[in-house]
């Protein structure tokens, strides 16, 4: 399960970039309950999400050419440079350099051969997200990809996760786990699920947990945003919704069986 015991590979941060912070802001305080926390100035006005005083993820003006709005998952490194340069040689993209933030850690962000963006996060002062797992916080990470084998084999090379194939109606889905841990189960933390037929893009998609799925739905689109995969049980699972925000940020919200 996620937790904020951080090993190599597991993900340690997560944030949003926005053509509108205060309007993204208000979007999910409206959905979560979360609070907006600018860093100040000199973060040129990136800031915190927090609950209950805990930092449960990111928000950022969009700072790339030609972006679009998305959350961002990033990985524990202990090495980010070292990271860089096998995602290079194992057929990746660096989008970003690694680069320090002031004081508080290392990053880098990357593209993986079909596609999809993710970055990682080396702490130093700040070892990454506060909360996981607890209602309103990131409790799974999922990778939608045309090519669920090649996606095992890059992000095998980087982090050395262990895999565990799961038989779901219409699908082969595979679990991912962290290389530590001596209960694969309880170090897992996301999945690889392939992407639809005609869609050849890979991206990366957060899980938040909820208590009540069906009112964070009505609560999403009344504030502006939409519904892709509508309330769903899935056994053994929980019951799960796939939405994005007004900008077009695609997450997803679960109600996880105890």
């Amino acid at each position: 399960m996620l937790s904020t015991d951080f090993r190599t590979g597991s993900p340690n941060w997560l944030d949003l970039g926005s053509p509108d912070t205060a309007a993204a802001a208000a979007f999910y305080g409206a959905v979560f309950g979360w609070s907006f926390e600018p860093s100040g100035s000199e973060a040129g006005g990136y800031g915190f999400f927090r609950q209950d005083g805990r930092t449960v993820a990111a928000l950022g003006p969009l700072t790339e050419e030609g972006a679009h709005s998305a959350w961002t998952v990033y990985f524990h490194t202990p090495e980010a440079d070292s990271t860089a340069k096998s995602v290079e040689q194992a057929g990746g993209t660096v989008r970003v350099a690694p680069d320090d933030v002031f004081d508080a850690g290392r990053l880098a962000a990357f593209t993986d051969p079909a596609g999809g963006e993710f970055a990682v996060w080396q702490p130093n002062r700040n070892a990454g997200l506060e909360a996981t797992t607890v209602p309103g916080t990131l409790c799974w990470v999922e990778l939608h990809t045309p090519d669920p084998a090649g996606a095992q084999g890059f992000y095998g090379t980087l982090f050395d996760w262990r895999y565990e194939r799961v038989d779901v109606p219409g699908m082969t889905y595979t679990v991912v786990s962290t290389a530590d841990g001596a209960d694969q189960q309880r170090a897992s933390f996301g999945g690889i699920a392939p992407t639809e037929p005609g869609h050849d893009h890979a991206a990366w998609l957060p899980y938040f947990e909820v208590t009540d799925p069906d009112a964070t739905i009505d609560r999403t689109v009344a504030h502006g945003g939409a519904v892709l995969l509508p309330g769903m049980d899935a056994p053994g699972i929980g019951r799960m919704a796939w939405l994005t925000d007004p900008a077009g940020a695609r997450f997803a919200i679960i109600r996880s069986e105890a």
